[in-house]
């Protein structure tokens, strides 16, 4: 791929996380807990696009401009749009781009995380799937490096598998986050009560989760 300087480039953002989608084998970048932008990899782990989102109208005006540039691949073909990460957009053009679709996604969340965001608080791209703060837990950077990061594979669920929560929300049900879902707190959640909590510390637990999921 010729624009090596895209990962480094998108994690500069404020606010911005990166997540391996293993199924579909993309690098998908998230402002808020919301995809703008993503590496879509091949059975050889080579980028074969670059997928971002724009207005509809300029994704048409640039499509049309380059043969680089065509309707989103395996996305909505109406917003998306993806790049050919050999061909002859030029870099200043893609970083353009790329600005675009972060800010159009980041301008569609609610005005309350857009401030979080601003101000370098607290996003949903700090949270685990489950609305836990990964920023605030003391196992991070020791015993974990982040539920987004290792994809749900966190110190506490069985070696090389992910948490009971993470599988459903993320690997199965292909949500952002259990905010998405109407069934929380489920079930499963409630199965993977740490044993060091009372009942009413683990209530108080699963609402602030809740509270942080959706905002």
């Amino acid at each position: 791929m010729r624009y090596q300087w895209i990962d480094e480039y998108l994690l500069s953002k404020k606010g911005v996380t990166r997540d391996l989608q293993e199924s579909w084998n993309w690098v998908r970048y998230h402002v808020g807990g919301k995809m703008f932008a993503a590496v879509c990899l091949g059975r050889d782990d080579r980028p074969y696009y670059i997928n971002l989102k724009l207005e509809p109208a300029e994704g048409d005006f640039w499509r049309s401009q380059y043969e680089d540039i065509i309707p989103g691949y395996y996305s909505n073909k109406k917003h998306w749009n993806s790049v050919n990460p050999d061909g002859e957009v030029p870099d200043d053009l893609l970083k353009d781009l790329l600005d675009k679709s972060y800010q159009l996604v980041l301008g569609g969340l609610p005005k309350k995380k857009q401030k979080e965001i601003a101000e370098g608080g607290n996003t949903m791209g700090n949270l685990s799937c489950c609305g836990t703060d990964c920023q605030a837990c003391a196992f991070l950077g020791t015993m974990c490096k982040g539920c987004n990061e290792c994809q749900g594979k966190v110190f506490h669920a069985p070696e090389g598998q992910a948490c009971q929560i993470y599988e459903c929300s993320i690997n199965q049900k292909k949500y952002q986050g259990c905010g998405e879902c109407g069934q929380i707190p489920c079930d499963i959640w409630r199965k993977t009560k740490d044993p060091s909590m009372t009942e009413e510390e683990f209530e108080k637990n699963i609402n602030e989760r809740v509270g942080r999921l959706r905002g």
